[in-house]
Protein backbone atom coordinates (compact mmCIF):
# COMPACT_ATOMS: atom_id res chain seq x y z
CA UNK A 1 0.00 0.00 0.00
CA UNK A 2 3.02 2.16 0.70
CA UNK A 3 4.50 1.56 -2.27
CA UNK A 4 1.45 2.21 -4.32
CA UNK A 5 1.16 6.07 -2.65
CA UNK A 6 4.65 6.52 -3.28
CA UNK A 7 4.28 5.16 -6.88
CA UNK A 8 1.34 7.95 -7.39
CA UNK A 9 3.06 11.05 -5.64
CA UNK A 10 5.97 10.29 -8.10
CA UNK A 11 3.99 10.22 -11.36
CA UNK A 12 2.46 13.32 -9.60
CA UNK A 13 5.33 15.24 -9.13
CA UNK A 14 6.14 14.55 -12.83
CA UNK A 15 4.30 17.34 -14.99
CA UNK A 16 5.35 19.67 -12.05
CA UNK A 17 9.00 18.81 -13.19
CA UNK A 18 8.79 20.08 -16.56
CA UNK A 19 7.19 23.34 -14.99
CA UNK A 20 10.21 23.49 -12.79
CA UNK A 21 12.47 22.96 -15.43
CA UNK A 22 10.25 25.42 -18.22
CA UNK A 23 10.91 27.80 -14.81
CA UNK A 24 14.43 27.67 -15.02
CA UNK A 25 15.01 27.93 -18.68
CA UNK A 26 13.56 30.91 -18.50
CA UNK A 27 14.99 32.45 -15.25
CA UNK A 28 18.07 31.17 -17.28
CA UNK A 29 17.26 33.84 -20.00
CA UNK A 30 16.80 36.23 -17.73
CA UNK A 31 20.70 35.83 -16.43
CA UNK A 32 21.97 35.54 -20.03
CA UNK A 33 20.60 38.25 -20.75
CA UNK A 34 21.75 40.55 -17.94
CA UNK A 35 25.34 39.14 -18.95
CA UNK A 36 25.06 40.17 -22.62
CA UNK A 37 24.80 36.20 -23.60
CA UNK A 38 21.72 37.14 -25.79
CA UNK A 39 21.67 34.45 -28.49
CA UNK A 40 21.64 31.97 -25.42
CA UNK A 41 18.64 33.96 -24.05
CA UNK A 42 16.90 33.39 -27.00
CA UNK A 43 17.65 29.49 -27.33
CA UNK A 44 16.82 29.21 -23.15
CA UNK A 45 12.98 30.87 -23.89
CA UNK A 46 12.82 27.91 -27.09
CA UNK A 47 13.28 25.29 -24.77
CA UNK A 48 11.31 26.79 -22.12
CA UNK A 49 8.38 26.22 -25.10
CA UNK A 50 9.23 22.39 -25.62
CA UNK A 51 9.19 22.03 -21.84
CA UNK A 52 5.82 23.88 -21.08
CA UNK A 53 4.56 21.90 -23.95
CA UNK A 54 5.30 18.66 -22.10
CA UNK A 55 4.33 19.22 -18.89
CA UNK A 56 0.20 19.24 -19.71
CA UNK A 57 0.44 16.20 -22.26
CA UNK A 58 2.34 14.61 -19.21
CA UNK A 59 -0.33 14.94 -16.90
CA UNK A 60 -3.38 13.62 -19.05
CA UNK A 61 -1.26 11.26 -19.98
CA UNK A 62 -0.70 10.24 -16.43
CA UNK A 63 -3.85 11.22 -15.33
CA UNK A 64 -2.23 13.98 -12.55
CA UNK A 65 -4.16 17.01 -13.63
CA UNK A 66 -4.23 19.28 -10.63
CA UNK A 67 -5.68 23.08 -9.78
CA UNK A 68 -1.98 23.48 -8.24
CA UNK A 69 -0.69 22.24 -11.42
CA UNK A 70 -2.51 25.00 -13.36
CA UNK A 71 -1.44 27.78 -11.01
CA UNK A 72 2.26 26.57 -11.33
CA UNK A 73 2.07 26.19 -14.36
CA UNK A 74 0.60 30.02 -15.05
CA UNK A 75 3.01 31.36 -13.04
CA UNK A 76 5.54 29.87 -14.69
CA UNK A 77 4.37 30.95 -18.26
CA UNK A 78 4.36 34.38 -17.01
CA UNK A 79 8.14 34.05 -16.41
CA UNK A 80 9.27 32.21 -19.04
CA UNK A 81 6.91 33.70 -21.63
CA UNK A 82 6.47 37.45 -20.02
CA UNK A 83 8.90 38.64 -18.31
CA UNK A 84 11.90 36.96 -19.60
CA UNK A 85 11.26 37.96 -23.49
CA UNK A 86 10.59 41.51 -22.42
CA UNK A 87 13.72 41.79 -21.05
CA UNK A 88 15.57 40.32 -23.43
CA UNK A 89 14.57 42.17 -26.17
CA UNK A 90 14.67 45.70 -23.60
CA UNK A 91 18.36 44.64 -22.94
CA UNK A 92 19.45 43.90 -26.21
CA UNK A 93 18.32 46.91 -28.47
CA UNK A 94 15.19 48.72 -27.01
CA UNK A 95 17.55 50.32 -24.85
CA UNK A 96 19.38 52.48 -27.44
CA UNK A 97 15.20 54.03 -27.75
CA UNK A 98 15.32 54.93 -24.28
CA UNK A 99 11.85 55.72 -22.71
CA UNK A 100 10.24 54.42 -25.85
CA UNK A 101 12.16 51.03 -25.10
CA UNK A 102 10.78 50.48 -21.81
CA UNK A 103 7.44 51.27 -22.66
CA UNK A 104 7.43 48.86 -25.39
CA UNK A 105 8.83 45.97 -22.91
CA UNK A 106 5.89 46.84 -20.38
CA UNK A 107 3.69 46.85 -22.75
CA UNK A 108 4.45 43.06 -23.69
CA UNK A 109 4.51 41.98 -20.27
CA UNK A 110 1.24 43.50 -19.19
CA UNK A 111 -0.04 41.85 -22.19
CA UNK A 112 1.22 38.39 -21.34
CA UNK A 113 -0.13 38.99 -17.81
CA UNK A 114 -3.64 40.04 -19.15
CA UNK A 115 -3.61 36.97 -21.68
CA UNK A 116 -2.64 34.48 -18.97
CA UNK A 117 -5.11 36.05 -16.24
CA UNK A 118 -8.25 35.85 -19.53
CA UNK A 119 -6.85 32.33 -20.07
CA UNK A 120 -7.21 30.87 -16.35
CA UNK A 121 -10.90 32.32 -16.10
CA UNK A 122 -11.84 31.91 -19.83
CA UNK A 123 -11.05 27.80 -19.35
CA UNK A 124 -14.47 25.94 -20.54
CA UNK A 125 -16.19 28.94 -21.64
CA UNK A 126 -14.42 29.66 -25.09
CA UNK A 127 -14.24 27.28 -28.18
CA UNK A 128 -11.23 24.23 -27.61
CA UNK A 129 -10.26 24.45 -31.03
CA UNK A 130 -9.12 28.32 -31.00
CA UNK A 131 -6.95 30.79 -28.53
CA UNK A 132 -8.55 33.43 -27.87
CA UNK A 133 -5.57 35.85 -28.56
CA UNK A 134 -2.04 35.21 -29.15
CA UNK A 135 -0.75 32.63 -26.41
CA UNK A 136 1.93 33.78 -24.72
CA UNK A 137 4.82 31.17 -25.73
CA UNK A 138 4.03 32.15 -29.49
CA UNK A 139 4.63 35.65 -28.40
CA UNK A 140 7.46 34.84 -27.04
CA UNK A 141 8.63 33.03 -29.76
CA UNK A 142 8.33 36.41 -31.79
CA UNK A 143 10.38 38.26 -29.88
CA UNK A 144 13.57 35.51 -28.69
CA UNK A 145 13.15 34.36 -32.68
CA UNK A 146 13.94 37.64 -33.55
CA UNK A 147 17.11 38.05 -31.32
CA UNK A 148 18.32 34.74 -32.07
CA UNK A 149 18.08 35.35 -36.34
CA UNK A 150 19.29 38.82 -35.85
CA UNK A 151 22.68 37.93 -33.98
CA UNK A 152 22.89 34.50 -36.15
CA UNK A 153 22.72 36.07 -39.20
CA UNK A 154 24.67 39.11 -37.94
CA UNK A 155 22.05 41.83 -38.84
CA UNK A 156 23.03 45.52 -38.64
CA UNK A 157 21.68 45.86 -34.87
CA UNK A 158 23.12 49.78 -34.53
CA UNK A 159 21.57 50.68 -37.78
CA UNK A 160 18.66 53.39 -36.94
CA UNK A 161 15.70 51.47 -37.75
CA UNK A 162 16.67 47.83 -36.28
CA UNK A 163 15.43 49.46 -32.33
CA UNK A 164 12.48 51.00 -34.45
CA UNK A 165 11.66 47.23 -35.91
CA UNK A 166 11.91 45.85 -33.00
CA UNK A 167 9.71 47.99 -30.82
CA UNK A 168 7.32 47.01 -33.46
CA UNK A 169 7.38 43.59 -33.14
CA UNK A 170 7.74 43.88 -29.48
CA UNK A 171 4.23 45.68 -29.00
CA UNK A 172 2.74 43.48 -31.75
CA UNK A 173 3.30 40.43 -29.79
CA UNK A 174 2.17 42.08 -26.43
CA UNK A 175 -1.03 43.37 -28.24
CA UNK A 176 -1.77 40.52 -30.18
CA UNK A 177 -1.52 38.14 -26.90
CA UNK A 178 -5.01 40.43 -25.53
CA UNK A 179 -6.79 40.60 -28.75
CA UNK A 180 -9.84 38.49 -29.68
CA UNK A 181 -8.28 37.13 -33.30
CA UNK A 182 -8.68 33.25 -32.98
CA UNK A 183 -5.26 31.58 -33.07
CA UNK A 184 -5.84 27.81 -34.04
CA UNK A 185 -5.27 25.61 -30.45
CA UNK A 186 -4.21 22.17 -32.09
CA UNK A 187 -5.91 20.71 -28.91
CA UNK A 188 -8.33 18.80 -31.80
CA UNK A 189 -5.60 17.13 -32.46
CA UNK A 190 -5.03 15.17 -30.02
CA UNK A 191 -2.57 12.45 -29.82
CA UNK A 192 -3.14 9.28 -27.65
CA UNK A 193 -0.63 6.49 -26.56
CA UNK A 194 0.24 5.16 -30.02
CA UNK A 195 0.43 6.84 -33.51
CA UNK A 196 0.28 6.01 -37.19
CA UNK A 197 3.41 5.48 -38.85
CA UNK A 198 3.06 8.49 -40.93
CA UNK A 199 2.91 10.25 -37.69
CA UNK A 200 6.73 9.42 -37.08
CA UNK A 201 7.68 9.98 -40.35
CA UNK A 202 6.10 13.37 -40.34
CA UNK A 203 7.74 14.62 -36.85
CA UNK A 204 10.85 13.47 -38.35
CA UNK A 205 10.54 15.88 -41.15
CA UNK A 206 9.68 18.54 -39.22
CA UNK A 207 13.14 18.21 -37.13
CA UNK A 208 14.95 17.69 -40.69
CA UNK A 209 13.00 21.35 -41.58
CA UNK A 210 13.93 22.65 -38.29
CA UNK A 211 17.48 21.91 -38.13
CA UNK A 212 18.44 22.95 -41.19
CA UNK A 213 18.24 26.65 -39.77
CA UNK A 214 17.04 26.60 -36.52
CA UNK A 215 16.83 30.84 -36.62
CA UNK A 216 15.08 31.12 -39.87
CA UNK A 217 13.07 28.20 -39.78
CA UNK A 218 11.23 28.73 -36.44
CA UNK A 219 10.75 32.19 -36.52
CA UNK A 220 8.92 32.05 -40.26
CA UNK A 221 7.04 30.27 -38.59
CA UNK A 222 5.85 32.19 -35.25
CA UNK A 223 5.32 35.19 -38.07
CA UNK A 224 2.81 33.10 -40.17
CA UNK A 225 1.27 31.92 -36.75
CA UNK A 226 1.33 35.05 -35.51
CA UNK A 227 -0.58 36.56 -38.52
CA UNK A 228 -2.32 33.84 -39.07
CA UNK A 229 -4.97 34.17 -36.38
CA UNK A 230 -6.41 38.16 -37.56
CA UNK A 231 -6.19 36.83 -41.02
CA UNK A 232 -8.95 34.08 -39.66
CA UNK A 233 -10.70 36.83 -37.94
CA UNK A 234 -10.57 38.71 -41.37
CA UNK A 235 -12.14 35.84 -42.94
CA UNK A 236 -14.74 35.38 -40.40
CA UNK A 237 -15.77 39.10 -40.32
CA UNK A 238 -16.01 39.23 -43.99
CA UNK A 239 -18.20 35.95 -44.22
CA UNK A 240 -20.45 37.47 -41.27
CA UNK A 241 -20.82 40.73 -43.42
CA UNK A 242 -22.07 38.85 -46.28
CA UNK A 243 -24.56 36.59 -44.84
CA UNK A 244 -26.18 39.91 -43.17
CA UNK A 245 -26.06 41.47 -46.77
CA UNK A 246 -27.79 38.62 -48.03
CA UNK A 247 -30.13 38.49 -45.48
CA UNK A 248 -30.97 42.10 -46.21
CA UNK A 249 -31.15 40.93 -50.04
CA UNK A 250 -33.56 38.16 -49.16
CA UNK A 251 -35.42 40.54 -46.28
Amino acid sequence: MKDLEHRHRGIYLLPNAFTTAALFAGFYAIVQAMNNQFEAAAIAIFAAMVLDGMDGRVARLTNTQSAFGEQYDSLSDMTSFGVAPALVMYEWILTDLGRWGWLAAFIYVAGAALRLARFNTNIGVVDKRFFQGLPSPASAALVAGFVWLAIDNKLPIRELWMPWVAFGLTVYAGVSMVSNAPFYSGKSFALGRSVPFWMILLVVLAFVFISSDPPIVLFGLFVAYGLSGYVLWGMRWNKARRLQRSRRSAG
